[in-house]
């Protein structure tokens, strides 16, 4: 199994991203909470990594903190959630996010998220509030100054990102275009558009 891998980032595209490493591509799913943490593509970066293997593919999930893996398996564990609902839970909040709404059994936070019911919500809190692990904090890029052209991609990227994590392209484009700063990244725009859609 590979539990680590460490190369250069040749491509990132929420939730896909791929690694070089020795002239191998290494194909992979991370959460948001991953890509905040992420160096431009070209540069060296080490994720650790969880692998799922199925009859039809074998699926690597990388993770810049191992308390995000930590997280990530420990929701595989819990009744009725997938990998994709457990890659949405770490992209909507952080580690410790998800802590404080599981000590508090705070549902409404938890529901919404993208494919989280009241049924799975609550049975989340049952079933973890007992056995989650550390805290662990996401380091969010500041933005930068970009052109109109550049914007216009970060826009169409995020709410591509937004899709792909469940959520529907009308209400992606809602989300991104809540966003005031829209001089902010791909990954900015997407943390942003998460963070006003949990907060109603």
């Amino acid at each position: 199994m590979i539990g680590r891998l460490q190369g250069k980032l040749i491509y990132k595209q929420p939730p896909g991203l791929m690694l070089d490493v020795n002239g191998v591509g290494y194909e992979l799913e991370a959460p948001m909470s991953t890509f905040y943490q992420l160096p431009e593509c070209g540069q060296d970066v080490t994720l650790h990594i969880h692998m799922i293997v199925r009859e039809d593919a074998q699926v690597l999930y990388g993770f810049h903190d191992l308390s995000d893996r930590s997280l990530f398996r420990t929701l595989l564990k819990v009744n009725g959630v997938g990998a994709k609902m457990a890659l949405t839970i770490l992209s909507g909040m952080d580690a410790n996010g998800f802590k404080h709404c599981i000590q508090l059994g705070d549902t409404d936070a938890l529901v919404r998220l993208p494919g989280v019911g009241k049924k799975t919500a609550e049975r989340l809190i049952v079933e973890l509030r007992d056995r989650l692990g550390d805290d662990s904090s996401v380091a969010v890029k500041s933005g930068l100054r970009v052109t109109a052209d550049t914007v216009r991609n970060h826009i169409e990227e995020a709410i591509s990102a937004l899709t792909a994590l469940g959520y529907k392209g009308p209400e992606a484009m809602r989300m991104v275009k809540n966003v005031k700063d829209e001089t902010s990244s791909c990954e900015d725009l997407i943390r942003l558009a998460l963070k006003t859609s949990l907060s109603k």
